[in-house]
């Protein structure tokens, strides 16, 4: 049976839980080698052990993706074992250290969020594109959020850190297209994963067209048609996966019955 990454290999960060871990174990089941990588290595090793549980192929990498050399480091061991990468998927990102108002948060807070969410990025790409470019084509996915199509109080830092993510992904696309190379973001709403456990039982659901929080296997399918050849004419692009979230601007009003 032929799988949709047969002979693919790729590199996740963030892939110790959540969307990252559900992403590769998707990844893997479709025929992908991939490096599993994050900054709590048992948890990158406890998602290999699923992958392999199921027949696929995968490593475990610890890597803090705001460290030039852990990023340098985690691309050459997956390229080392594998001998190629066809896909990065720029996973890893924090929330807001600290809620606070953009002139009470601290430069620290700024620094920490911007770092992991962005400038993780950016070192992803740097040094995957120029393998990418040898294959002659290759697949760039980042993750974004609703929060880099639109602001949310007390999180600047995680809204310009997404909202960047996004851009800088079409600049990617427009730079290395030419070359094979496909780069999007795709903007996940709310989720149920580790980050979120402290909101989601406040969350109100009536601000969401389905009225339901995600699964992160439900972000790991728009991944896999990312990283696949399905997705063969779509770079560039911003991609909610929201439920409906960002397709409705709510007026904030009491409307009386039958109005």
């Amino acid at each position: 049976m032929v799988k949709k990454l047969d002979d693919k290999v790729a590199l996740i960060t963030g892939a110790g839980s959540g969307i990252g871990r559900a992403s590769s174990v998707l990844l893997a089941r479709e025929g992908a080698r991939v490096g599993v990588v994050d900054n709590v290595i048992e948890g990158a090793e406890e998602t290999v052990r699923l992958i392999k549980n199921t027949e696929g192929e995968a490593i475990a990498i610890k890597a803090d993706v705001s460290v030039v050399a852990d990023v340098e480091n985690m691309i050459n061991t997956v390229v080392d074992a594998y001998g190629r990468l066809d896909i990065l998927f720029n996973n890893a990102g924090i929330s807001a250290v600290n809620r606070a108002f953009t002139a009470e948060l601290s430069v620290e807070d700024w620094d920490t969020v911007i770092n992991i969410n962005l400038r993780g990025v950016f070192l992803g790409c740097k040094f995957a594109i120029p393998h990418l470019l040898k294959n002659g084509r290759g697949s760039i996915i980042s993750t974004s959020s609703v929060n880099g199509l639109r602001a949310a109080t007390t999180i600047a830092p995680y809204c310009a850190s997404k909202a960047a993510v996004i851009n800088l992904m079409r600049t990617v696309a427009a730079e290395y297209g030419q070359q094979g190379i496909r780069a999007n973001a795709i903007c996940p709403g709310v989720i149920e994963t580790g980050m979120t456990t402290d909101f989601v039982p406040f969350f109100d659901f009536n601000f969401i067209g389905q009225g339901r929080a995600g699964q992160p296997e439900e972000i790991a399918q728009t991944v896999l048609f990312l990283a696949s050849d399905d997705s063969s004419y779509l770079t560039g692009a911003a991609i909610p996966v929201d439920g409906g979230w960002s397709a409705e601007f709510k007026i904030p009003m009491n409307l009386p019955e039958g109005f």
